[in-house]
């Protein structure tokens, strides 16, 4: 039996806060009003978008789907950009397609192949499955492209001297590029390593609050697992390619950008 949750016990769950809001007060971590702001926006935000999400589930239209869709792969680009430090002109449309074309191509073959939604836009399914990929790949291209960036910088010598000896721009940064994609997939591997023995995803534990049968549960936490492990290396991949093409010419130079 689903327990239904009442705004008085939102109130009190959000008592919990004190707890670190004191340890950031007795620490002077700084993160108080930063904490306060979290807070708040996460219960404007959710509240808005759960608002918005009964409203398309109602209806059910490709067009308002797609919409929400696309909002949501902007967004997550441009937090995307953000966490790069190291940013040059044309991050965000770079990010913009490593994660269209990787979470579109995943969410795509997990609504129409595995999952077999029929229409292949339901609302209930293709909006959480594409936010769990999007938000593990932001991260990871995030990861890959920081690194990536700064090796190209770092090490533009080496670069340049495998050039010399005739590598391919490809061969010249190969182990970059490699280092580079294992670090933006990492946190993806790790999660799955440990799944079911030190952590119960949130997929998994909603769904069993929810009163769902736990065997059905642990299979979507499964399937969808290995949509974000998908997702990830899709998008580190594509994201680890674009960043490349800006260093190199038309004529296979090394070129600094930036």
């Amino acid at each position: 039996m689903a327990i239904t949750l009442t705004l008085t016990d939102i109130a009190l769950a959000s008592t919990l806060l004190l707890i670190t809001i004191g340890v950031s007060a007795y620490l002077r971590l700084g993160l108080v009003g930063t904490l306060i702001m979290a807070a708040v926006r996460t219960v404007v935000q959710l509240s808005m978008i759960g608002l918005i999400l009964a409203w398309v589930f109602a209806r059910e239209s490709a067009w308002q789907v797609l919409a929400i869709l696309t909002i949501m792969t902007l967004i997550a680009s441009h937090s995307a950009k953000g966490r790069v430090k190291r940013p040059y002109k044309g991050l965000l449309s770079d990010s913009i397609i490593s994660l269209s074309v990787a979470t579109g191509v995943v969410t795509l073959i997990a609504m129409t192949l595995i999952l077999k939604v029929s229409p292949w836009y339901r609302p209930q399914y293709i909006i959480p499955i594409l936010g769990l990929i999007l938000g593990n790949s932001l991260t990871a291209i995030s990861l890959t492209t920081n690194e990536l960036m700064n090796a190209m910088h770092d090490k533009q010598a080496l670069i340049k001297s495998h050039l010399s000896l005739s590598a391919t721009p490809f061969e010249a940064v190969h182990e970059l590029v490699k280092s580079a994609v294992l670090n933006g997939l990492t946190p993806t591997v790790n999660s799955m390593l440990v799944v079911g023995l030190v952590s119960l995803p949130g997929m998994m534990t909603g769904q069993i609050l929810a009163g769902a049968n736990p065997t059905q549960a642990v299979r979507y936490q499964i399937v969808t697992m290995f949509f974000i492990c998908a997702g990830s290396t899709l998008s580190c991949t594509l994201s680890a390619v674009l960043v490349v093409r800006r260093f190199f010419d038309g004529r296979g130079r090394f070129v600094i950008t930036g």
